[in-house]
C-alpha cells in the first residue's frame, strides 16, 4: 500500500465556515460546562480541526445566573483582580460574583481553558454569555448544541 497517497488536510481561515450554537446553562456545573464550551470555541469538535487556525464556532450561553458549583465553592472559591497599582489586588467570593456579574463566572472559566495567545484572544471573542434566557442573536439562527 502506498502511504504517500494519504495527505493530511489543514484547514485555512478562508475555508472555515463558522456555525452558531446556543447552550442553556441552567443547573449545569461550571467546570464541566466551560470545558465543553472551550472545546467548541477551539474547534476540536470538527473533523477538520487545525491547531494554528481559528476553526471554532460561535457559542451563545443563556441562563448564566443559574449555574452551580459542587461542594463549598460558592463560599471558598475566590476571583482575583488587580488594578495595576501597589496594593490594588481585590478578591471576591463566587457567591458575591454571581450577584454582581453572573456572566463573568463562565467567561473567566472558559478563558482559562483557551490558549493564552492571539489565537486564544480571537476564540474568546466568539463567546456570548447572558444572565437571563434572552439574547440578541436570533438573526444568526443558532442551533442547540448536543453534548
Amino acid at each position: 500500500m502506498n502511504t504517500l497517497s494519504f495527505k493530511t488536510k489543514s484547514a485555512r481561515k478562508e475555508d472555515v465556515k463558522h456555525q452558531w450554537f446556543i447552550v442553556d446553562a441552567e443547573s449545569e456545573i461550571v467546570g464541566r460546562l466551560s470545558s465543553k464550551i472551550a472545546h467548541v470555541l477551539r474547534g476540536k469538535h470538527r473533523p477538520d480541526f487545525t491547531p494554528h487556525v481559528d476553526c471554532g464556532d460561535y457559542v451563545i450561553v443563556v441562563n448564566a445566573e443559574k449555574v452551580r458549583f459542587t461542594g463549598k465553592k460558592w463560599d471558598d472559591k475566590e476571583y482575583l483582580r488587580y488594578s495595576g497599582y501597589p496594593g490594588g489586588q481585590k478578591s471576591t467570593v463566587a457567591a458575591n460574583q454571581l450577584v454582581k456579574k453572573p456572566e463573568s463566572i463562565l467567561e473567566m472559566a472558559v478563558k482559562g481553558m483557551l490558549p493564552k495567545t492571539k489565537l486564544g484572544n480571537a476564540m474568546i471573542k466568539k463567546l456570548f454569555v447572558y444572565a437571563g434566557p434572552e439574547h440578541p442573536h436570533q438573526a444568526q439562527q443558532p442551533q442547540p448544541f448536543k453534548f
